[in-house]
């Protein structure tokens, strides 16, 4: 009853803000006006609105009950002051004490020294901030959350208001940076590799909201109900047009895409806010803004792929409340370059691929659903772009450069000039590495050095025969489970292998079992956070811990192998007897197939993954036990130099070409010739042609990497002397330099060494 009494509250002072906003008088007669009833209604004896000005500056615009005098004299910067915070964070902040707040500002102006609580929510659009609107209240108040809702969802009405150029220009927060002479340069992450030159497209598919309050709830309710039928029809439609494809990625990621969009828990926050008497409109947004301010302040990357995913549902339904079908109706340029905070596997699905030329991301991860799909499209993406949205204007001239995670923004013509020219030799490399494929990876003195490639999908299959690889070196078994919403039962992973085996051929497959945990951990899993995640609960011990996931994994890699040979590898071993208690699983699945008659498969080699320093002193122990090792570098990287590889206050401070490192792996090397075990290296070191380079010097003659990078690796092997660079890296192996990376540098140079 409470509720609805609240409910009833904020419909009755959204109809008034309504009536004021659409009345006569200034821009600043209405917001004076908006204030006061605001106050009155909240029963606060100050409001405030302040607003967005350039700079990262919120300015007051109208108060009722703060010193009239303080009105556009009063300035926060984001960040300072109780204000300040509300804007930076885009949450609100309720205090009952707010003088006692580390961040409060005291303006003497203002005269507020007499007021002792504080209510203040962003006014948000479209998830960005145009401003902050604030009450306050002489007793120390405590707001209940009904109050904050109701306050929240009157700073969105207020926020079409700003929207509008009434209040304050629009072209007053528009880029100036990026010069004809001197683009502006924004960094990211490598997400989809590749060049790009071409002209912004902005997505935006968030629909202008002409009327956010209701008159009919009923009515808004049935409108809602019909636009989430149309949707999920709209969904099934398009995972139709991908079904029956022998690569099914894009059918796994848009099936769960698709049980996303029925999440009760998002269904009913959309109702709740039409309650409190929004259109259907406005209510979708409400939740929008919501979302996306809890996800500006979560750090695991796959939950923040889950509610981008909401991003995405959010986008689509209000194009079926509004009968704009968005993408479908938008001529592209024929050289688009997409920009978006966040873009959904089925949105990019959306756009014509054949005029799209790459991808421009505020969000974004290696592992994320667009991610995949983009590579699959051959599309370069670069992601988390900060600002990109803001600071990109539709038809800006674009450069995407997906190999180093960068883009540059209205470049100059003779900047354009030499990324085209880039562009021309780097088609002309890939199209070397084509003509290549087949040519034999084998050093100038005659020393085999097997390439493989890394894959994780279905649809990175067939980039061995694109590549020219001799096997797959890693196949990461747990991306197919990073995109489901529950654990793959053994029918489901024996059919899944199998189609990967069937694939290969007669090449070499290299299955890793689960490697989920630190920063990809299903939903299905999760227990609880973990302060250092990479040194967690992850990987084998995850499969130890739970051994039914392990057993069910084992059993259906036995099943799809089915007189064939099956290689199976587990990570994160650090110590012998994980591995013995790993192997241990696997005779007793071997045991069980052969007691019911499973065609066994016609060899079985297990081996390990060495990624953690402590294996490094069981290595004789070891190495009686299992059937190959292969070291991954990253992993061996971070924990050796105790260095984060996520953390960009750590990135390149530590070189894999770092001496120590290279005198560890040496160490692996010898220890594994002298046991006569294969070796490989399937970690970024072997994707790198100066890297590989120092590999092979070392003494690995089989690597795995990206297939992007098997025709670069090639053209290195087919040109180096391995005899003399063995020499040449024992010679410099026990320097005291950070690094040798120059010194690799200058012997390739030198010697004519492609890298």
């Amino acid at each position: 009853m409470a509720q609805r009494a609240t409910w009833a509250g904020s419909r009755l002072l959204l109809r008034r803000l309504r009536d004021v906003m659409a009345g006569s008088g200034s821009a600043q007669e209405r917001l004076d006006l908006i204030a006061q009833i605001i106050a009155r209604d909240m029963v606060a004896e100050v409001c405030s609105i302040y607003v967005r000005r350039a700079g990262e500056v919120i300015e007051l615009f109208a108060t009722e009950g703060l010193h009239p005098d303080a009105v556009h004299k009063i300035r926060f910067r984001f960040g300072e002051g109780i204000v300040g915070v509300v804007a930076a964070s885009a949450r609100p902040i309720a205090l009952a004490e707010a003088q006692k707040h580390p961040n409060f500002a005291y303006r003497p102006e203002t005269g507020e020294e007499i007021y002792q609580s504080m209510l203040g929510v962003p006014i948000l659009r479209g998830g960005r901030v145009l401003g902050v609107l604030a009450i306050q209240n002489r007793t120390q108040r405590e707001y209940a959350e009904e109050e904050v809702e109701t306050l929240e969802t009157v700073g969105m009405v207020i926020a079409e208001m700003l929207a509008t150029g009434e209040v304050i220009s629009a072209q007053e927060q528009q880029p100036v940076d990026g010069l004809a002479l001197k683009p502006l340069r924004l960094e990211g992450i490598r997400i989809s590799p590749g060049l790009a030159l071409g002209n912004a497209v902005l997505h935006q598919p968030s629909i202008t909201i002409t009327d956010p309050i209701a008159e009919d709830e009923d009515a808004e309710l049935e409108r809602i109900d019909e636009a989430m039928s149309e949707m999920h029809s709209a969904l099934d439609l398009l995972i139709a047009r991908f079904d029956g494809e022998t690569a099914s990625d894009h059918l796994d990621i848009l099936r769960t895409f698709r049980m996303v969009a029925e999440d009760r828990g998002w269904i009913r926050r959309i109702r709740e806010a039409i309650g409190t008497g929004l259109t259907a409109e406005a209510a979708v947004a409400r939740v929008q803004n919501d979302t996306r301010a809890r996800m500006a302040v979560v750090q695991d990357p796959y939950i923040r792929e889950r509610l981008a995913d909401f991003e995405e549902l959010t986008n689509r339904l209000q194009q079926h409340l509004s009968g704009d079908m968005g993408p479908s109706g938008v001529e592209l340029p024929d050289n688009a370059i997409l920009v978006a905070r966040q873009l959904g596997p089925a949105e990019l699905l959306d756009y014509d691929h054949t005029k799209l030329r790459g991808v421009v991301l505020e969000e974004g991860s290696v592992v994320s659903h667009v991610a995949i799909v983009a590579r699959a499209l051959d599309i370069p993406v670069v992601g988390r772009v900060r600002g990109c949205v803001s600071r990109i204007e539709p038809l800006d001239r674009i450069v995407v450069d997906g190999q180093n995670g960068v883009c540059f923004i209205r470049p100059g013509e003779d900047f354009q000039r030499v990324f085209s020219e880039s562009m021309d030799l780097y088609a002309e490399q890939r199209a070397a590495y084509m003509r290549d494929r087949s040519k034999p990876s084998v050093t100038l003195d005659g020393v085999d050095i097997d390439l493989f490639i890394n894959a994780g999908l279905l649809i990175d299959v067939p980039h061995l025969e694109e590549s020219g690889a001799v096997g797959i070196g890693l196949y990461r078994t747990e991306v197919p489970f990073m995109v489901r919403s529950g654990f793959p039962n053994v029918d489901e992973q024996q059919k899944l292998y199998q189609n990967i085996l069937d694939q290969a051929g007669d090449k070499q497959v290299v299955f890793r079992t689960l490697d989920i945990g630190g920063d990809k951990i299903p939903s299905y899993v999760r227990e609880s956070e973990e302060e250092n995640p990479a040194l967690g609960w992850r990987a084998l011990r995850i499969g130890l811990d739970r051994p039914y996931m392990l057993r069910q994994q084992l059993r259906a890699l036995i099943g799809a192998a089915s007189g064939r040979p099956l290689h199976v590898m587990f990570p994160m071993v650090a110590e012998v007897s994980e591995f013995d208690a790993a192997r241990a699983v696997m005779d007793l699945e071997l045991k069980r197939a052969a007691e019911k008659g499973v065609d066994l498969p016609s060899q079985i080699s297990v081996g390990t993954m060495l990624e953690v320093p402590a294996l490094l002193f069981q290595l004789p122990t070891l190495l009686s036990r299992v059937d190959f090792v292969s070291v991954g570098s990253n992993d061996l990287q971070q924990f050796l130099f105790a260095s984060d590889r996520g953390n960009p206050k750590l990135d390149g401070r530590y070189d894999p070409l770092a001496p120590g490192m290279l005198r560890m792996l040496k160490t692996v090397v010898d220890a594994c010739a002298e046991a006569d075990v294969p070796l490989a290296l399937c970690g970024e070191m072997a994707g790198s042609p100066l890297e590989a380079l120092a590999l092979i010097g070392l003494g690995f003659r089989r690597l795995s990497m990206n297939a992007s990078s098997v025709g670069p690796v090639r053209a290195m092997v087919r040109s180096v002397q391995c005899e003399n660079l063995t020499g040449f890296i024992e010679s410099i192996m026990n320097s005291h330099h950070h690094s040798l990376r120059s010194y690799l540098a200058s012997y390739a140079k030198d010697h004519k060494v492609q890298t």
